[in-house]
């Protein structure tokens, strides 16, 4: 292995903590970059170089997803190798991206959803597994709130009394959210169960001076998934979000409305919701309107 490459995922591992699976991965897209460029080392290469491999991966037919993450790899890379003063600029720099159509995963149904409620948060190992599944899972659900901002929440989150949760949010934007009646005692039940462990954060981590970490809580959210018999692939912070900002349209909100409660900067990364809009036009009209009927026609003169 190239031991900048080797350097690289060595930094990636210590510093930012990724996944094996994500070490793979990037290892693979440099090892197929580096045979490209061969004889070239992978220190030396050059702007017109990235832009031919990626005009290569074009013709080839290689999905605009994958080549935006192998894009993103190899950015990631030569910045690191900047940092460390092995050369002076990113030749990645001004490679486009490829763009990646807006895409949405395939939400829980309501039914799926009670299922991990009424489930899949009790008759873990201990008392608090089940306390801590259904708190995570009722503030997920009603409130929509994205796994970073869901695990930084503070402990006197729950002390504010009335019907709102304040969340700090993406770039540091605040915003108010619904704390429905069943999410609070959810959340005030896990803070009083906790209450001796001294953390500042309302989903503590091992050590109670951090927050539980992402890859915890994916483990309580395989183990809520398979109690309930909903499969685990389907189960995810993302996938409980975007349940959450479906089932509101299909029940009447309005995107506005979704963006505040989403906390998006821009109603154009809400519009993305609009195909779940349609959906929902569709079948009123479809059960509703008198041509759409078989049998039957609007009435004439």
């Amino acid at each position: 292995m190239d031991r900048h490459v080797e350097a690289f995922l060595e930094m990636l591992a210590a510093e930012r903590g990724a996944a094996l699976r994500t070490r793979m991965a990037y290892t693979a897209d440099l090892a197929d970059f580096a045979l490209v460029c061969a004889p070239v080392a992978l220190k030396d290469v050059t702007s017109g170089q990235v832009r031919a491999y990626f005009t290569m991966l074009s013709q080839a037919g290689l999905s605009a997803r994958t080549a935006a993450r192998r894009l993103s790899c190899l950015r990631q890379f030569y910045r690191f190798l900047m940092l460390e003063s092995i050369r002076a600029d990113d030749p990645t720099e001004r490679q486009s991206s490829p763009a990646i159509p807006s895409s949405l995963p395939r939400p829980l149904d309501e039914a799926e959803i009670r299922s991990l409620l009424e489930e899949g948060t009790r008759g873990h190992e201990d008392e608090r597994r089940d306390i801590l599944s259904r708190a995570a899972l009722e503030l997920l659900y009603t409130t929509g709130l994205r796994i970073s901002e869901l695990l930084s929440l503070p402990v006197t989150c729950v002390q504010v009394r009335g019907p709102m949760l304040m969340v700090r949010g993406k770039g540091g934007r605040e915003r108010l959210v619904p704390l429905s009646h069943s999410a609070r005692a959810a959340a005030e039940a896990l803070a009083h169960y906790d209450r001796d462990r001294g953390s500042l954060y309302l989903f503590p981590g091992r050590n109670p001076d951090k927050p539980l970490t992402r890859q915890g809580f994916d483990k309580i959210l395989l183990a809520c998934a398979l109690k309930a018999g909903v499969d685990p692939e389907r189960v995810s912070p993302h996938v409980l979000r975007h349940s959450f900002a479906s089932h509101l349209l299909a029940h009447g909100a309005d995107l506005r409305a979704l963006q505040m409660l989403l906390g998006h900067a821009d109603i154009a990364t809400t519009q993305i919701y609009t195909q779940v809009m349609a959906e929902r036009l569709r079948q009123l009209v479809s059960e509703h309107h008198p041509l759409a009927q078989a049998g039957k026609s609007i009435p004439t003169g």
